[in-house]
Order: C-alpha cells, then sequence, then structure tokens
C-alpha cells in the first residue's frame, strides 16, 4: 500500500489480526495459513519486481516455528515466483554460496563471501528469494543452519576451497582492526554488513570517532546496509535514529545547542535518508516516530542559527546552518506528509488532510513507548522500538519544546484554513516580505517600474542592488519561513495583474527556493491552498507566456485510454476540437511550472519529493483534463517517468465519477470470480495481475483492475456510495447461478449437492472481496457505519427485483451478506481482544444485534426477501458462534435470549443453544431450559 506506516507495530497487529481472522473464519490450518502468506509475499515481489520508473519507493527492501519451517521448505515447489528482483540477484547469489560451502564443509567466513566472485565458485550458485528468506529467518534465530541441508536447498557439493583472499578491503578488515580508508569506506559504502557486530563497530566509531571518522562512519551506515541488508536493515535505520539524537554530554558547558558542534555528520545522516527509498525503511521497520523526534531538536536549533554559521567537511566543501535545516525540515515533513489539499478537497493519491499524521501524533506514538507511559511491552517490536525512543530521551518530548517549529506549523495550519491575512507595514515580517522581492525578482525590470514593488497594498522596496550576495537577507530560516507566504502571494497577485511575466514568476520563485530550499514547503503549503480556494483565473498553457503540453497531450491520452481499457471506462477526450484550450488553474500553473525548472538529480531530489506528491494530488483534484496536462508537462522534461505520470494521470479519472468508480469496482468482481464459474483464469491473480505490465509486453499496457484500486481508492470522496455499490456487486455476482436450475441436471441430487459446494465457494470468494474493498476502502470507520446504517438501511429497504424470485439464490444471498459483515468486523476488530481495534467493537455490535432482534420480535418491518433474511441472521450467528466466540460475549444477555427465540421459530434450535451456551454464564439458565424443551 502507498503512504508511510506509522510504526511496526501497528502494521504487525494489523498482518497478524488479518491472518489470525482468515485462518478462522476459513477454517484453515495454521500450516496452510502461512504457507498461503508466503505465496502471497512472493507474488507481491514479482509482480512489483521491475516497477515503473517514477520518484516512488521501490519494493527491493521488503509464532509457530514448524509451521513456518515447513512452510518455508515448501517454497521450494514455486520456482516461477521465487526468481529474485535484479538488485538483489548478487545478495540471493551470496546466501546459495554460503549454503553450500557449509554443506561442503567449508567455512570460510561470511564476511568474506562479499568479496567472492561468484565466477570463482566451480559450481553453479544461482540463488532464489527462498535463500535470502532463509538468511533473514536465520538473523532473527527463527531457523538455523540445517535449512542449508534441505533436499535441493543447494545444487551440489564443492571439494576444493575457492581462492578467498585473508584480507580483503571491506567488513572483514574492518573487524579485524583496519584503520578506515577511502577504498575500504567504499567498499562498506557498496556492500552491507554481514553480521550485526560489524555494525555495532561502525555506530560506535560514528558515536565516539574523531570529526573524519564520525563522518565516514556515517557515510557507511547511509549505505548499502539501510537498503539492501535485508538482515541487519532494522539494526542500521536504529543507529542511525539514535545517532541523530544523541545526548548532552557529561562535560558540556556551552551557552549554545550541543548539536552545533556536530553539524557535519549529522547532515551527512540527514542527506543519507533523504532518499524516498531509504524514508521507506525506516517506516517497514516502525521508526518513523522515533526518527521524527530526533529530526525535530535539529530544525529547531538549526533553523534559529544566521547563515553566517557555517562548517567545512572533510572534502573541502562547506555547509551553513541553512543547509543542514533545509535538509532536516525536508525529510522531517515527508514522515508528516504534510503537503496536501484542504479536508473538503481531498484528492489525489493520499487521504485528506484530516486523515493525515500530523506532529503531535508522531509524537504521541513516540511517547507511547516510553517505560513511564505505562503500557506493558512484552513484545519483542514494541521492546526494540521502545530502547530506541529512550535512547533519544527518557522523558516524553512534545510539540511545545520546539516554539519556531509549531509556529511555522500553526501559521501552515491557517494558511490551508482560510485566505492569507495579517501581514501589517513596518512589522519585521513586513521588512522581510520586501528584502525577499527584491532578491528574487532582482534582475526583473520593466521600463523604469522596478518589478519588486508587487507587495500587497501600497507597499514598495528598493530596486536591486549591484552585489547580488548583499541582497540574500542574514535571517534565520525559521524568520524567512515565516514571511514565505506573503511572499508567494505578492508574487502570484502580480502575475494575475500582468506586472510580471508568468517565466518571471517561475524563475523568482526558484530564486527563493535556491537562497533556502526549505522554503519550497511553505511554497508547496500555500498554492495548495489556492488551488483549492477556485478564485484565480486559468492561465492558458500556451507555450508563449506559459509552458505547452501540446508535444505529447495526445500521446498521453492514448496511453490513459490504453491502461483503462480492461476497466471499460471512457476518459473525456483531449482532443483540440473538441475541448477548450489547455488551460490551468493559476496556482497550479505556477507550481507545476516551477517544478519543472529542478533537475533530476540526488540533489533536487529530496525536495522534489515534497513537491511532486503535492503537485500530483492537486492537479488530479482540479478539472479534467489538468492532471494529463501536467503529466505532459513533466513528461517532456523527464522521459523516463513517463509510464509512472501517465498512469497517474489514468487514476485521476475516477476521482471525478463516480460511475467510473462503479465500473472499475464491477471490473474486480468480475476478474475474481470470473463470470459465472471460478477458473484459473480467475481469483487474485485476474485481480491483481502482473502489476504494470509495462516491463513485460514491451511499453505501457492495460492493468489488472486491482492495481488500479489499490492506487485511487484513498482518494474518493463518497465512500458510503462504495459500500453500497460493493454490496450490489456482490449480491448480483452470487444470485446470478440459481441453485434451483442446477437441481435439475442429471443425476439431480448428487449434482445439485457439487453445485450448492461450487455455490459457496462462490459466496465466500465474492463475500472476502467485497469485506477487503470496503475494509481497505474505508478502515474501521468505515466498517461501524456499515453495521450500524448501511445493513439496516439494506434490509429495510426492497430488493426483491435484484435478488429474483427464486429461494434458492436468495438464501445464498443472504449467506454471502452474512459473511461478508463477519469479515468486515474480523479484518476490523479481530477475531478476539488481543486486537487494539477490540474495544470499539461492542457499542457498534450490540446496535447491529439489536437492530436483528428487534426485526425478530416483529417491531420491524423488512423490505427484503424472506429467505435473504433468514439466511443472513442464521448465518451471522452461526459464524459469530463458530468463529468469532469472543463476540458473543461482547452482547447483553436480553438480546442473546431475543435472538435465540427467533432462531428457535425458524426451527434453528441448535444454533439458538449454541448461540446461548457461548453466552456465558449470564444465559446459561436459558440455554438449561431450552435443553430440556428440547428434550
Amino acid at each position: 500500500m502507498d503512504g508511510y506506516q506509522v510504526n511496526a507495530t501497528s502494521s504487525i497487529e494489523i498482518v497478524t489480526g488479518l491472518v489470525k481472522s482468515l485462518q478462522a473464519m476459513n477454517g484453515t490450518t495454521w500450516h496452510d495459513t502461512f504457507v498461503g502468506l508466503w505465496i502471497a509475499a512472493l507474488r507481491l515481489v514479482q509482480r512489483e519486481r521491475d516497477p515503473i520508473e517514477g520518484p516512488v519507493p521501490r519494493l527491493d527492501t521488503r509464532s509457530r516455528r514448524y509451521d513456518v519451517v515447513s512452510s518455508i521448505q515448501l517454497l521450494g515447489d514455486y520456482h516461477s515466483l521465487l526468481s529474485p528482483p535484479h538488485s538483489v540477484v548478487s545478495l540471493a547469489n551470496q546466501a546459495a554460496a554460503k549454503a553450500m560451502l557449509l554443506v561442503s564443509g567449508i567455512n570460510v567466513g561470511s564476511a568474506y563471501l562479499d568479496c567472492l566472485s561468484m565466477n570463482e565458485m566451480p559450481v553453479n550458485c544461482s540463488g532464489n528469494m527462498r535463500h535470502l528468506i532463509v538468511e533473514a529467518c536465520i538473523a532473527r534465530n527463527l531457523l538455523d543452519t540445517s535449512a542449508y541441508f534441505w533436499p535441493g536447498y543447494v545444487n551440489g557439493h564443492i571439494n576444493q576451497i575457492p581462492n578467498v583472499p585473508p584480507q580483503m578491503p571491506g567488513w572483514s578488515a574492518f573487524l579485524k582492526g583496519a584503520p578506515l580508508t577511502p577504498i575500504m569506506i567504499n567498499a562498506m559504502v557498496s556492500t552491507p554488513a554481514s553480521s550485526l557486530a560489524e555494525l555495532e563497530k561502525v555506530f560506535d566509531l560514528a558515536a565516539k570517532g574523531s570529526d573524519d571518522e564520525k563522518i565516514s562512519a556515517a557515510t557507511i551506515l547511509c549505505g548499502a546496509s539501510l537498503l539492501r541488508g535485508w538482515n541487519i536493515q532494522e539494526h542500521t535505520a536504529q543507529f542511525i535514529t539514535r545517532l541523530l539524537s544523541p545526548p548532552v554530554p557529561a562535560d558540556y558547558s556551552g551557552d549554545e545547542s550541543h548539536l552545533i558542534g556536530i553539524a557535519p555528520v549529522l547532515n551527512v545522516l540527514i542527506v543519507g535518508i533523504a532518499p524516498v527509498d531509504c524514508v521507506q525503511v525506516f517506516s517497514l521497520h516502525g521508526l518513523i516516530p522515533q526518527l521524527a523526534c530526533s529530526l525535530l531538536p535539529i530544525c529547531e536549533v538549526f533553523g534559529s542559527c544566521v547563515p553566517d554559521v557555517s562548517w567545512k567537511l572533510p572534502v573541502g566543501d562547506e555547509i551553513s546552518a541553512h543547509a543542514v535545516f533545509s535538509n532536516a525540515f525536508a525529510v522531517l515533513l515527508k514522515l508528516w506528509r504534510f503537503n496536501h489539499p484542504p479536508l473538503e478537497h481531498g484528492v489525489g493519491d493520499v487521504p485528506t488532510v484530516g486523515s493525515q499524521l500530523t506532529p503531535e501524533y508522531l509524537l504521541l506514538v513516540r511517547n507511547s513507548y516510553l517505560p513511564s507511559s505505562g503500557i506493558v511491552l512484552n513484545d519483542q517490536t514494541k521492546r526494540r522500538l521502545s530502547e530506541v525512543a529512550t535512547s533519544s530521551s527518557p522523558h516524553p518530548v512534545f510539540l511545545d519544546s520546539f516554539p519556531k517549529l509549531k509556529c511555522w506549523y500553526r501559521q501552515h495550519q491557517k494558511c490551508i484554513a482560510s485566505a492569507l491575512s495579517g501581514l501589517v507595514d513596518g512589522t519585521p515580517v513586513y521588512q522581510t516580505v520586501n528584502l525577499l522581492l527584491t532578491m528574487m525578482f532582482r534582475k526583473m525590470n520593466r521600463g523604469s517600474q522596478s518589478v519588486t514593488t508587487i507587495t500587497s497594498g501600497s507597499s514598495s522596496s528598493s530596486g536591486p542592488g549591484n552585489d547580488d550576495s548583499s541582497l540574500k537577507p542574514k535571517l534565520p530560516a525559521w524568520e524567512i519561513l515565516e514571511a514565505v507566504p506573503f511572499v508567494v502571494d505578492a508574487a502570484l497577485t502580480a502575475c494575475a495583474h500582468g506586472r510580471l511575466y508568468p517565466r518571471e514568476l517561475a524563475t523568482g520563485l526558484k530564486n527563493l527556493a535556491d537562497f533556502l530550499p526549505a522554503c519550497l514547503a511553505t511554497i508547496v503549503s500555500y498554492f495548495s491552498a489556492e488551488v483549492s480556494r477556485g478564485v484565480w483565473k486559468p492561465a492558458s498553457m500556451n507555450g508563449t507566456d506559459w509552458p505547452s503540453p501540446a508535444a505529447n497531450l495526445s500521446n498521453v491520452e492514448d496511453k490513459i485510454k490504453k491502461i483503462l481499457a480492461a476497466t471499460g471506462v471512457d476518459i473525456p477526450s483531449l482532443a483540440a476540437g473538441s475541448s477548450p484550450a489547455a488551460t490551468l488553474p493559476l496556482p497550479l500553473a505556477a507550481f507545476a511550472s516551477l517544478t519543472i525548472t529542478y533537475k533530476i538529480d540526488k540533489t533536487s531530489e529530496r525536495f522534489l519529493n515534497l513537491a511532486g506528491p503535492a503537485l500530483e494530488s492537486l492537479a488530479a483534484g482540479c478539472p479534467w483534463p489538468c492532471m494529463p496536462i501536467v503529466a505532459s508537462l513533466w513528461t517532456q522534461k523527464a522521459k523516463r517517468w513517463f509510464d509512472f505520470l501517465v498512469f497517474s494521470a489514468s487514476r485521476t479519472v475516477f476521482l471525478h465519477s463516480n460511475d467510473a468508480v462503479f465500473q472499475l469496482l464491477k471490473s474486480c468482481f468480475t476478474a475474481t470470480l470470473c463470470g459465472a464459474s471460478i477458473s484459473s483464469n480467475g481469483g487474485v491473480g485476474a485481480l491483481l495481475g502482473h502489476g504494470f505490465g509495462s516491463h513485460f509486453f514491451g511499453g505501457i499496457s492495460p492493468v489488472a483492475p486491482g492495481i488500479l484500486y489499490l492506487r485511487v481508492y484513498q482518494s474518493i470522496r463518497d465512500i458510503e456510495f462504495i459500500t453500497e455499490e460493493i454490496i450490489s456487486l456482490m449480491m448480483q455476482s452470487v444470485t446470478q447461478e440459481r441453485l434451483g436450475r442446477l437441481k435439475r441436471t442429471k443425476n439431480g441430487l448428487e449434482c445439485g449437492q457439487v453445485s450448492l459446494a461450487a455455490a459457496m465457494t462462490r459466496v465466500k470468494l465474492a463475500a472476502s472481496l467485497g469485506a477487503s474493498l470496503v475494509c481497505l476502502s474505508g478502515g474501521l470507520g468505515l466498517v461501524q457505519l456499515l453495521f450500524k446504517e448501511t445493513l439496516p438501511s439494506w434490509f429495510i429497504s426492497s430488493h426483491r427485483s435484484e435478488l429474483g424470485e427464486e429461494e434458492d439464490g436468495s438464501s445464498l444471498g443472504g449467506y454471502a451478506l452474512a459473511y461478508f459483515a463477519v469479515l468486515c468486523g474480523a479484518f476490523a476488530w479481530g477475531i478476539d481482544n488481543s486486537y487494539s481495534a477490540s474495544k470499539r467493537r461492542p457499542k457498534v455490535l450490540r446496535a447491529h444485534m439489536e437492530f436483528l432482534a428487534s426485526a425478530l420480535d416483529g417491531k420491524i418491518s423488512l423490505g427484503c426477501d424472506s429467505a435473504t433474511w433468514k439466511s443472513y441472521v442464521s448465518g451471522f450467528v452461526s459464524l459469530m458462534v463458530g468463529c468469532t466466540p469472543p463476540w458473543v460475549l461482547d452482547l447483553e444477555p436480553d438480546v442473546l435470549k431475543r435472538l435465540s427465540n427467533g432462531l428457535r421459530q425458524w426451527n434453528e434450535e441448535e444454533l439458538a443453544l449454541a448461540l446461548l451456551g457461548t453466552g456465558g454464564l449470564d444465559t446459561m439458565g436459558a440455554a438449561a431450559e431450552l435443553i430440556i424443551e428440547m428434550q
């Protein structure tokens, strides 16, 4: 899924809960469940093994012991799924070689494998995904090296020792005490550590070594050990987090922060983790809250320094306080993904602002791992995260501890909530605005009037000076950021009134961002708000005033149509003769023009990663065809991102039309259920396909409907509409095949029984898909709404024409609804009380069961078919008793007795007794009375 995870514990808890729910609902063994989970993971890797090129993270980074062992052993039977992605082929080969050497009785040490060429091995040592999985399990004490002796794990034996040098310039030499040299540093950066001992030694050097050693060690930690070190990656991320928040030295007595003295090593670490791949690693290991807490004091301290403060690096370069601040600020903002439009205009590939991570929430999560929080950390992952949190400070940390950052954040929220105001003539902010405008437009004069006379109201600023450096304000970064919204507003206003050419506007904004890269964050914030307000006139993208998308707009349109071909969705034509000229809202045009002035290199990447998601979400929310226009502009600059940009544009079709969303959902059901029967062409494989497919079929191709839905569901506005349509599609899919018609075939009774089994398989598959889509789309909130409002409304309304008149078909529909509802609840709340969300279950479940009991008592009139109603109630109760018995204990005894009485009226005495028997002591008397009556 897209987006960063807040912490690993919640992610692990979610996966655990989902697996337990599926195991209970399907009645499978844990062994079968593990096998299914492994295969699903391998399919994910294979599906994304060659992802399309774009500014998105890659997936290269990604008990019951006996079930784990046998499941991994069975993976050897799935050769087609085991070939590794290109980026980890060498690691897989090394893992296979390590196993072969040990099986052959040769131990050269794992560290030497880094320097061992596979060409030196006398036999083939091609590794696969299973070798990497086994190595990861061995590193976590889930397996031991006896796994190397599994049948088929290695291809043969080695009779001679490979030619391995006694000492190599890499991890092995470093562990034996060799000093760091440039050659050794490069080798350790490009090759992941093979043991925790190696990593710990580098960490000690980064914390306690000389200044040069600290920088070298920090560079090593941000290398291959972080990105490709499957077995030690989590330790690397923890060490980096701890290094970013060093404790105050015991003998420190300076007036300024102790962080000032270690600025160079901090900057190396921050720049090293800035790429989106690295941020994804911290997310996968649950370290986002801890990392944010480490970056907050860095931003507070260096954002308060004047730019005259600078440090020299060993290579001779010089970094300023502005640079350290901007780098840290950019990473921090990625962690809570602030750059999205207001709540009422939630669009793009992310949830709306209301559901975004906030700095307060990240700190709250971080504080919850402290021993003082009172939470019992009985899980190894939680204890590990607690150690990392405590290493920076044993006390809770709150946003009030960072007044400068808090002030900026409040201004950011105010900017989004309402139109810009509050600039007063003569104030320090007003003076800073004029200084920045002078710097931005110093070389742009029109006649005798300086272009810098564009501030709001009657203000003006002095003309450009002769010395460019003299025009740059010598102010701390926080003071500059405070003025930036007013600066951008003044510049955009001048452009709208013809006092500033569009190209001058883009150049001026780029000058501002180059002066203080952190300004880009506030520029993003301002443009996000202004695009959503819709008060600016449109800009004509004609190639004269603004850049033109005409060169490849028609090609983008053709590719979008090709991508959506499998969903049956039509897109509005972009042809010149049938649509208005290409236009964008003025703030979006300015924003897009600014972004395309950046080079696509490592330096610009960490700042483009701030602007990119906001640009996409804003363009997606504007009227069609704004997103294809933006994609066309960017594909002219970054041709290798063509597939990614076109795919992003294709997703926006679903954001503007509920009919398109319905068609996509319908395609998901059709692909999964494969028409009237379930065959080898249906199921999850057809739902998700092979990813984007452009690398497999020689150019971008139609995408499986499930892949499309995974990319658009977060930004669909009408969530309730989705639930209703999912229920409708699910009911249609399970009632198409009438059981009565099947019973009339040859060998009627036997064939009818087989058809019933097939029909029930179809029911469960359709219900599972429906529940997955609902929980994916709206999570816990949508599931609660399902039980409280959607399902009761559905039963009260009439659906006879939809279900047909045959009782057997209606019964199947009712059971599908029951399985769907229980599965939704199991996904959201868990099947027992171990899930953190289970505490929200009783209130919602009681309300739903009260509705069922009242309908059985005759207090509520139903509009649905009676067969559907009966099969739903009996099916729901049966699943609850058999699969989720803790749910029964959440219910009031009176409701259980009323449900039991209703079931007895339908001759469901055994189910009624099972319900009372599961209800605990309060219903034992009623259960005993029922037993006596039954006898």
